[in-house]
């Protein structure tokens, strides 16, 4: 008899937890002795991600025109709940935080085994009622993956007797284009966190490259309409042409096979998928050296150079040697492709299983 694995988030929008839960359930269905559910919970369930046809996809037909968070809250955890009487799961796997909250109060009283993980910053404090249900709830999981070494000391600090386990995100191999342009890669969603406007900023102080240009590829997210804003940046600088945002791209990858160096400012993170992904592809990284995630694959010198948050004058410091030194280029270049060993799809979903299903 087959395993059933339940995987739970609220849509499969773009964004890196999505890319995830969509590369495990891929990986999870190859297995033929597993059966694969989706539920998406959220009224508005397109698929930003490519989903193999084997996985049984759930999504919430209710009604849009319910008002007010409460309500919504409700039906949410309703319709987790029946679907989950319909598909009877042996394991359960969430993602986030709120949604883990949530899911653990839609299977009070029910039999399955239920994991959580939480995806974003380890040292973020979410607002009330969250941390108190987190409190409350997360130690009746089955077990709490972690996705860095910080985040499962931080973890395990505040939930003692958890079955604890950290795995690393899986990260798509993305192939190499031997066109190279002389471009700065940066990818991620056009909020404050990310700090497109300081990268911008340094990216104006670079001498002799002119012939280099910054593309952000990313759109507005959380409300918070930053393109505009980030546009006049552009045109206050006089960078029109050089520093390009391309918006929301399905396609990804045509950015990354086409770029030499990748540039990542954000100050928060929980484990930045888009940090892999340009190693992947051979591009030496330079970044914040935030919370978390960026030290769990970038090694100063090796594939790329961790910076301290806010530090813009050596920010701007390594991305010149790399631009003056293309043959430090090629070498981090070649060294960032062995992050493929480390975190496959294949490596990463195995341990996933692993811990799950016992």
């Amino acid at each position: 008899m087959k395993k059933k694995i339940t995987l739970i988030l609220p849509t499969l929008h773009s964004g890196g937890m999505e890319r995830v839960m969509s590369i495990l359930a891929n990986q999870f269905v190859q297995n033929s002795n597993i059966q694969v559910d989706l539920i998406l919970f959220s009224t508005n369930s397109t698929l930003f991600y490519y989903l193999d046809e084997r996985v049984i996809v759930h999504t919430n037909q209710k009604s849009k025109s319910s008002k007010g968070t409460g309500m919504l809250f409700i039906q949410a955890l309703w319709f987790i709940r029946k679907e989950i009487d319909k598909i009877t799961p042996d394991v359960i796997l969430s993602f986030g935080t709120q949604w883990n909250n949530l899911v653990l109060l839609s299977v009070i009283g029910k039999k399955q085994k239920v994991f959580v993980s939480d995806r974003g910053a380890p040292t973020r404090v979410y607002d009330f009622p969250q941390e108190i249900l987190k409190s409350a709830l997360y130690p009746s999981a089955s077990g709490i993956i972690t996705q860095t070494k910080i985040s499962e000391d931080i973890t395990r600090a505040r939930f003692k007797n958890a079955n604890l386990l950290t795995i690393g995100n899986p990260i798509r191999f993305i192939n190499e284009n031997s066109k190279k342009l002389n471009q700065i890669l940066s990818v991620g969603r056009l909020i404050d966190s990310k700090h497109h406007d300081k990268l911008i900023k340094i990216f104006k102080k670079l001498k002799n490259a002119e012939n280099w240009q910054l593309v952000i590829v990313g759109g507005n997210a959380l409300k918070q309409s930053n393109y505009q804003k980030i546009n006049q940046l552009i045109n206050d600088l006089n960078l029109q042409g050089r520093v390009i945002l391309t918006g929301e791209q399905s396609n990804v990858d045509q950015y990354y096979s086409s770029s030499k160096l990748f540039a990542f400012a954000s100050s928060i993170e929980g484990f930045p998928n888009v940090i892999g992904e340009a190693l992947s592809c051979g591009l030496p990284v330079v970044s914040y050296d935030c919370v978390a995630g960026p030290s769990e694959m970038i090694k100063n010198n090796y594939n790329g150079f961790l910076v301290p948050v806010f530090n813009d004058a050596e920010f701007l410091q390594k991305l010149q040697y790399l631009i003056d030194n293309p043959i430090e280029l090629k070498r981090m270049s070649d060294n960032a492709l062995h992050i493929r060993t480390r975190f496959s799809a294949e490596t990463i979903s195995q341990k996933f299983l692993n811990f799950i299903i016992s």
